[in-house]
């Protein structure tokens, strides 16, 4: 009886510690997707006479990327983009954009989002801001 006691109190101390382990690798994961993402972007501006992509679609390089949770990474073009699609830009808590070219995120595990880095739902998501100076999680910006 003590024996599995002593098993069942490791078991306890260890699990959270490899869920957490587990987590931070998959953001560490997003992060590095969305960096690579970035330059394949850049790549593309630069052949492209300054222009984004309207899409993900449109990087050849790229196909059909996932973010660790199994969801897609989302792409919002900001410069150059339809006026509908810039009022759909993240914002942080002033609600002010925090690109001006593109946004690129990943949804997070909950596969949940909403433009304004204050929700609830969008905390988990793991973003490219300041025009790319910052990318990692919503809650650390």
């Amino acid at each position: 009886m003590i024996v599995i006691a002593i098993i069942g109190t490791l078991s306890a101390i260890a699990l959270p510690n490899y869920l957490k382990y587990k987590n931070n690798a998959r953001i560490a994961i997003a992060v590095t997707d969305i960096r690579m993402i970035g330059k394949q972007i850049a790549i593309f501006v630069f052949d492209n006479d300054g222009q984004l992509p309207n899409s993900l679609n449109d990087l050849t390089s790229i196909s059909d990327v996932d973010d660790p949770w199994g969801n897609p990474y989302r792409y919002l073009r900001i410069n150059g983009g339809l006026k509908i699609t810039i009022g759909m830009a993240r914002k942080d808590r002033f609600l002010i954009p925090v690109n001006s070219d593109y946004d690129l995120y990943s949804m997070g595990p909950d596969g949940v989002t909403r433009a304004a880095f204050t929700s609830k739902l969008a905390q988990d998501d793991i973003v490219r801001a300041n025009d790319g100076g910052y990318v990692g999680p919503v809650s650390n910006y």
